[in-house]
C-alpha cells in the first residue's frame, strides 16, 4: 500500500513543483513589470498614512482646483482636496476591492468548475447551464442590477457585487482543467486506493489546476479594479466622500477642459495599475503554459 502512496505522489509531482518559478519570473520582462507595478502599489497602499502629503478628505476652500504646485504635487480638486493625497488613499480601496472581490469569484468558481467537472453528467449540465445564464448577463447590466438590491454602497458591498459577477470564467476554466486532469493516472490511482471524492478533488485534481487559475485570477484584479472606477463614475459604487479613483474622476469631469488634473491623475493611476495587473498575468500565462514555455526556452530552435 505505501509503495502505491509513492506512486501516486510521483506522478503528482511533476505537474505540482515550481521550483524554478522565480527564475522563470525573471527571464519573463512582462512578469517582472507587472511584478514591480503590483508591489509599488502594496506598498503605497500600506504606507498611505506615512507618504500621503495631506489627509485625503481635508477640504480648503481658499485652495480649490489649484495646478499642481509644490505644496499639491498633483494640484486640489473642486473642494480643495489634495489629489495626490486622495490617489494614495484611492490605491487602498482599488487593491481591497480587486484581491478581495477576486477571492470572492475564486472560491466560486473554484466550487462551481470542479463539481461540475469531476462528476459530469446531468450535474455538470445543470451547473453549466447556470454559468452560461451568468455568462448572457452583459456585465455591466449585471453589476447595476445587483448594486441596485444593496441599500448601503460599501466596501464590502462592492467586493459582494464584484464577487458574484466575476466567478462565472473561473469555473469555466476549472470545469475545462479538470475534465483533463481526472483522467490522468495519478488521479485515477487515487481513485483506485478508495480515496474519497472530496480529498481526491482537494488534494489531487485541484492543485493540478492552478496554473490557469492563477493567470485568469491576476487579470480579474485588473478587471475589478476597472469595475469599481465606472461604477464609482455612475454613482453605483462608494459614496461620493470616499477617495476612490472612480469618485475623482466622476468629481472632475466638469473640469476635464479647463483642469485636466483633476481627472488626469485619477485615470493615469487606474490605467497604471490595470496594466501593471494585465502585464503580471500575461507574464505568468507564459511562465506557467508549457507550450509557450517551451517556445521561449528555445529560441534558436527549428
Amino acid at each position: 500500500m505505501s509503495n502505491q502512496h509513492e506512486n501516486v505522489n510521483s506522478l503528482q509531482a511533476p505537474t505540482l513543483r515550481r521550483t524554478g518559478l522565480l527564475h522563470q519570473i525573471r527571464r519573463s520582462k512582462m512578469a517582472v513589470a507587472g511584478l514591480i507595478v503590483t508591489v509599488l502599489l502594496v506598498f503605497v497602499a500600506l504606507m498611505a498614512p506615512v507618504i500621503a502629503p495631506a489627509d485625503a478628505k481635508k477640504t480648503d476652500l481658499q485652495a480649490i482646483t489649484l495646478p499642481p504646485s509644490r505644496e499639491h504635487v498633483l494640484g486640489t480638486d473642486d473642494l480643495g482636496r489634495d489629489i495626490a493625497s486622495r490617489i494614495i488613499y484611492g490605491s487602498r480601496i482599488s487593491l481591497s476591492v480587486g484581491i478581495v472581490a477576486e477571492a470572492i469569484s475564486l472560491a466560486i468558481g473554484l466550487a462551481i468548475g470542479a463539481i461540475a467537472g469531476y462528476y459530469g453528467g446531468w450535474l455538470d449540465n445543470a451547473l453549466m447551464r447556470f454559468t452560461d445564464v451568468i455568462f448572457a448577463f452583459p456585465t455591466a447590466l449585471f453589476a447595476i442590477a445587483v448594486s441596485a438590491v444593496f441599500e448601503e454602497r460599501t466596501v464590502i458591498t462592492l467586493f459582494l457585487i464584484l464577487g458574484l459577477i466575476g466567478w462565472a470564467g473561473i469555473a469555466r476554466i476549472v470545469r475545462g482543467t479538470v475534465l483533463t486532469v481526472k483522467e490522468q493516472e495519478f488521479a485515477e490511482a487515487a481513485r483506485a486506493l478508495g480515496g474519497r471524492d472530496a480529498r481526491i478533488i482537494l488534494r489531487h485534481i485541484l492543485p493540478n489546476c492552478l496554473a490557469p487559475v492563477i493567470v485568469a485570477a491576476s487579470i480579474g484584479v485588473a478587471g475589478n479594479i476597472l469595475t469599481e472606477a465606472w461604477l464609482s463614475f455612475l454613482g453605483l459604487g462608494l459614496e461620493a466622500s470616499v477617495p476612490s479613483w472612480g469618485n475623482m474622476i466622476r468629481d472632475g469631469q466638469q473640469f476635464i477642459t479647463s483642469k485636466p488634473w483633476i481627472c488626469f491623475f485619477p485615470g493615469l493611476a487606474i490605467i497604471i495599475t490595470v496594466l501593471g495587473f494585465n502585464l503580471l498575468g500575461d507574464g505568468l500565462r507564459d511562465i506557467l503554459d508549457p507550450r509557450l514555455r517551451g517556445r521561449q526556452g528555445a529560441p534558436g530552435g527549428p
